[in-house]
C-alpha cells in the first residue's frame, strides 16, 4: 500500500468512527418517547383550558438549557398553579412528568447540578412574587407550562445535556 491509500484509509475509519462512536442508548430513546408522549397528552390537555382573550406571554422567556432548568421550570410553575382553577389533571401530569425528569436528571447528572433559580428565568421569578394574584399567576403559569413543553418538543436535545 503507497502513502496515499494508507492516508486516505486512515481518513474514512476516522470519520467512520465519529460517525458511529455515540449512538444514543436505549434508556435515552425510551426516556424521550415517553416524556415526548406525555408532553404532547399535556399539552393538548392545556389547549383546552380557556384563557382570557387575547392573553399573550409578555418577555421574558423563561430559557431552556437543559434539563436541570426543564425540572426548575416545571417545578416552580407547578407550585403556582391554584387548585381553585379546577386544573388536578393537568397538575398532576405536570407533576408526573416533573417527577420522572427529576428522577433521570438524578440518575443521569448527579446532585452537582442541583435546581438553580437562575435558571429559572425571569418570568418564573416574576410570577412568584405575584403570588396574591392566584388566579391570574395560575393561569398564565399553566400558559408558561404549554410554552415550555412546545419548545422543549420543538428540541429534545434539551433532554441530553445537564
Amino acid at each position: 500500500m503507497d502513502c496515499i491509500t494508507l492516508a486516505i484509509l486512515v481518513s474514512v475509519s476516522q470519520v467512520w468512527g465519529a460517525v458511529t462512536a455515540a449512538p444514543m442508548s436505549v434508556e435515552v430513546i425510551r426516556m424521550k418517547a415517553t416524556v415526548e408522549g406525555k408532553s404532547k397528552q399535556l399539552v393538548a390537555r392545556l389547549n383546552k383550558i380557556q384563557v382570557p382573550p387575547g392573553m399573550t406571554l409578555a418577555p421574558p422567556a423563561d430559557r431552556l438549557d437543559g434539563l436541570s432548568s426543564v425540572v426548575t421550570l416545571l417545578d416552580g410553575y407547578d407550585k403556582l398553579i391554584s387548585d381553585s382553577l379546577n386544573v388536578s389533571q393537568v397538575k398532576a401530569e405536570i407533576s408526573w412528568l416533573k417527577s420522572y425528569l427529576g428522577q433521570w436528571k438524578k440518575g443521569r447528572c448527579g446532585e452537582a447540578k442541583a435546581n438553580r433559580t437562575s435558571t429559572a428565568g425571569g418570568a418564573l421569578q416574576r410570577l412568584q412574587s405575584q403570588q396574591s394574584y392566584v388566579l391570574t399567576v395560575g393561569i398564565e403559569a399553566l400558559v408558561r407550562v404549554k410554552d415550555i413543553l412546545t419548545r422543549m418538543l420543538q428540541n429534545m436535545e434539551h433532554l441530553d445535556k445537564c
